[in-house]
């Protein structure tokens, strides 16, 4: 059935009509709602203008006066959102997307108003637009999460946390990034365990950031103070007792020859090679060797490692799957931390080590040659544990409490799911 031009515009004048009329509606209600003794301080938009285009990101490093200053200022804003009375949770029982009209996306709005994501302005309504999907990805940067768009399992497991425990998170940090504030150096590099990520900051300004993996739950990563004095292209990998009973023996038992098609060998204490096929894989009698990778491809650290000082032989490196800085739960490692764009990292942290430009590192590696490089200005590192930051633009970040150090469950996302 074909339609005639007059019935299409009578088709489209009444549904003009009808949208003029939910527009003057969501109007009214959006109005009622700034007009609530209960809405909280909306227009002061406080932690991003999502509809107008505001920064999530930042080149102030997450130690430093300023830091501490703005998340004082977030603390004083949660207060008063929780005194309040917070924010309803929002439906988390389908996901929602650009397109979807939904009645689900009312509450998301108003959620989202509450903490600042998304302008009043936008109004109230049932649709999923730009304006929300706007919003939603400011939130997911906020959160660590991937800027999608979508709300789907874990954006509504950040989105629910309450406003209460958010302001105790931010108070929980703060107390942390105080013992962090003094002088740290004119260069440093700090490592965010609950971020996953690395700043390597000169001047108080963040230089370059890295996506990392971090330790496992059952293997965490460690805070700790040291100062990066050794740089090894091309590394051996010595697996370190913890790994050789949970992973390499388990892995012997099932295939005798993971040793060797992973270039692992066998060292006794005097040094000398050790075949696999003369140890006995039902016991732990291999835990009295050490087994050493060779470098190259397949090598666990790739094709740096970066050396510290510390009681925990833990250290930073590369990895070869590469695969892994995309995931969106990058807890992964046994303690130690995989880098992403590693050796931009280590051109900066040997540039005042002379001879070391990004050629002849490169070349090195290239190379396939085992070579250490003492660092000549050693550079300090701090492993730390930052869940809730601000770094300016009245932006207030939140992470995932994966290994549960904030004392509330809530806060541990991802590893409730």
């Amino acid at each position: 059935m074909k339609t005639s031009r007059r019935t299409f515009l009578t088709g489209v004048s009444a549904v003009a009509a009808a949208m003029v009329s939910r527009s003057a509606s969501a109007q009214d209600v959006i109005g009622d709602i700034l007009k609530s003794q209960m809405r909280g301080n909306w227009s002061d938009q406080f932690d991003a203008r999502a509809s107008q285009g505001g920064k999530v990101a930042s080149t102030l490093p997450i130690f430093s006066p300023q830091t501490v200053s703005y998340i004082e200022q977030a603390i004083g804003t949660y207060s008063g959102i929780v005194s309040r009375g917070g924010w309803a949770p929002v439906p988390a029982n389908k996901k929602l997307r650009l397109g979807n009209v939904d009645a689900d996306v009312v509450p998301l709005r108003k959620r989202l108003m509450v903490s600042g994501d998304l302008s009043t302005q936008a109004g109230i309504s049932e649709a999923f637009d730009t304006y929300v999907d706007a919003a939603v990805k400011r939130f997911q940067a906020r959160h660590g999460l991937p800027a999608d768009g979508i709300m789907g399992e874990y954006s509504f497991k950040a989105i629910n946390v309450s406003a209460p425990v958010r302001l105790g998170q931010l108070e929980t940090n703060l107390v942390r990034l105080r013992s962090m504030s003094g002088y740290l150096g004119d260069r440093f590099v700090m490592v965010n365990i609950p971020a996953a990520q690395i700043e390597a900051v000169e001047g108080n300004r963040v230089v370059s950031r890295h996506t990392a993996i971090v330790g496992k739950i059952d293997r965490q990563t460690p805070i700790l103070n040291s100062k990066i004095n050794e740089i090894i292209v091309n590394p051996y990998w010595n697996a370190p007792e913890s790994i050789v009973r949970k992973d390499i023996i388990p892995l012997m038992r099932k295939d005798p020859m993971y040793l060797t098609n992973n270039h692992i060998r066998l060292l006794a204490p005097d040094g000398t090679e050790v075949d696999p096929a003369t140890v006995d894989w039902s016991t732990e009698e291999a835990v009295k060797y050490r087994f050493r990778q060779d470098p190259g491809k397949i090598n666990a650290m790739a094709s740096v490692k970066i050396n510290f000082p510390n009681e925990h032989a833990t250290y930073m490196h590369d990895t070869p799957t590469q695969s892994l800085f995309g995931k969106l739960l990058r807890f992964d490692s046994s303690g130690c931390v995989r880098v992403q764009n590693v050796r931009d990292l280590v051109t900066w942290i040997l540039r005042d080590t002379a001879g070391w430009n990004r050629q002849r590192f490169e070349q090195t590696i290239a190379s396939g040659v085992n070579t250490p490089v003492p660092v000549t200005n050693p550079v300090p590192v701090y492993f730390t544990y930052v869940s809730a930051w601000s770094t300016g633009d009245a932006v207030v970040h939140f992470r995932d409490d994966i290994y549960g150090r904030d004392g509330v469950d809530e806060l541990q996302i991802t590893s409730s799911l």
